[in-house]
């Protein structure tokens, strides 16, 4: 149990490479100087699955943004499958925040404590300035969130 606890725990670090693969619209992979690869779940926003309306879409926009780019990731954490949680930067520009701004992710509230408060407000008021304008996914009368998406998938299985 503690070795589980040390692999999940704080791992707080910067990665720092290029993105080398672009899994859905909050999965990357960054390939390090060392040549390693990290699989890195972007912190603080879900994006829709890949089968969900706009799930294309937003692997596509996190694709424009960073793929075979050199990025900085800041880290704190690898979630359950494996993955550094962080916040992805390219030249400077916070990647996860973009995709709020376009309409490609959902802030992720269930997780906000873990940002920094400033991170957590701006996030949240980006989400409501791409909800506002419809932007995105919030062009549709009602997107359905990812993990309400995920749930109701395992409930039917």
């Amino acid at each position: 149990m503690l070795a589980l606890t040390l692999a999940l725990g704080c791992q707080a670090g910067t990665i720092v490479g290029k993105v080398v693969g672009v899994a859905d619209g909050d999965t990357v992979t960054v390939l390090d100087g060392d040549r390693v690869q990290h699989k890195i779940r972007l912190s603080g926003i879900d994006a829709p699955e890949k089968n969900q309306p706009f799930g294309q879409r937003s692997k596509e926009s996190l694709s424009g943004l960073v793929f075979g780019k050199s990025v900085s990731v800041d880290t704190n954490k690898r979630d359950q499958y494996g993955r550094d949680i962080g916040k992805v930067l390219v030249d400077g520009k916070d990647a996860n925040l973009e995709q709020v701004n376009r309409g490609m992710a959902w802030h992720y509230k269930a997780y906000a404590r873990e940002q920094p408060l400033a991170d957590r407000e701006q996030y949240a008021a980006t989400e409501q300035s791409a909800r506002d304008a419809k932007r995105g996914l919030w062009s549709e009368l009602e997107p359905i969130p990812p993990w309400e998406f995920r749930h109701n998938k395992k409930a039917n299985q």
